[in-house]
């Protein structure tokens, strides 16, 4: 992301957890700088885009008193992560009481739809201020649509979560079910691609469900915060998640296996019998 904003003209500063992480990406992508801190990188910038791994790391970094102290009026705080719907409401009200503004904005697509610029974003919050970011996040998104008031874009990621997260799911056990009736892996993911389930998701996906060697898109990890954010969503809003709770207990016994910091498509190969394994 942080690359197609640099190389759409805007001046970028980035900062990571990891510094080494930020320190490379600058090294090789000209009009960014690296801040020593959250609060120098916030300080000077018209639209601040956050993406951490969930909704408490990033109130803990964005709602750090460092950091709100060099916020205002005029700035545009985006959350461009799956941070929950309670982690939004916080940073709305963090973010809001120092005059700047909040908004909520989930993207849907993995790391080959951010190369291409083709990421959705679920924009929640005051329309005004999505205007404002909305040329940055045209740098790598295909669309931004607003969703409602800060909370709803997450929500809406939720929902979006419930239907990727199941159908991966879906197509591990598809897999293992094909070829514990002696079909390659290959031959049944070319049947799955030209089917009427083909859905982009089983086209990106395939060289992760193909080979294990695959580059990490999404771990197992994320997918359980994921899939643990949405049933306990379902249970405040009152909609029903037996599908969902089952895939989240299958993907809990992959994470518990030893599966945790591999791709999500990993399930498939956590479901093989040992034989196969």
């Amino acid at each position: 992301m942080a690359r197609r904003v640099a190389a759409a003209g805007h001046s970028v500063t980035v900062w990571n957890r990891t510094a080494s992480v930020a320190d490379d990406l600058a090294g090789s992508t000209p009009g960014t700088v690296v801040a020593a801190s959250v609060a120098d990188a916030v300080r000077d910038s018209d639209v601040v885009l956050s993406m951490l791994a969930d909704g408490d790391i990033t109130c803990a970094v964005l709602l750090d008193s460092a950091v709100v102290s060099v916020m205002r009026p005029g700035l545009v705080v985006v959350d461009l992560a799956t941070s929950g719907v309670d982690a939004s409401r916080r940073l709305a009200a963090g973010v809001g009481a120092t005059g700047a503004s909040f908004v909520d904005a989930p993207v849907s697509g993995s790391v080959p739809a951010v190369e291409a610029g083709t990421l959705l974003v679920m924009a929640s919050g005051p329309a005004d201020a999505i205007d404002a970011a909305s040329p940055v996040l045209a740098s790598f998104a295909r669309k931004v649509l607003r969703v409602g008031d800060a909370g709803a874009g997450q929500a809406m990621k939720l929902a979006v979560n419930l239907v990727v997260h199941g159908l991966n799911a879906a197509v591990s056990e598809s897999l293992v079910l094909a070829e514990n009736a002696g079909i390659s892996r290959e031959s049944a993911y070319d049947v799955l691609q030209e089917s009427v389930v083909g859905a982009p998701f089983v086209l990106y996906k395939r060289a992760a469900f193909l080979d294990p060697a695959t580059p990490v898109a999404m771990s197992l990890d994320l997918v359980l915060k994921d899939l643990r954010l949405i049933t306990s969503f379902g249970d405040e809003v009152e909609a029903p998640t037996e599908v969902t709770d089952a895939v989240r207990d299958a993907v809990q016994a992959a994470v518990t296996a030893g599966h945790g910091g591999e791709d999500m498509a990993a399930l498939s190969r956590a479901l093989r019998p040992s034989s196969l394994s």
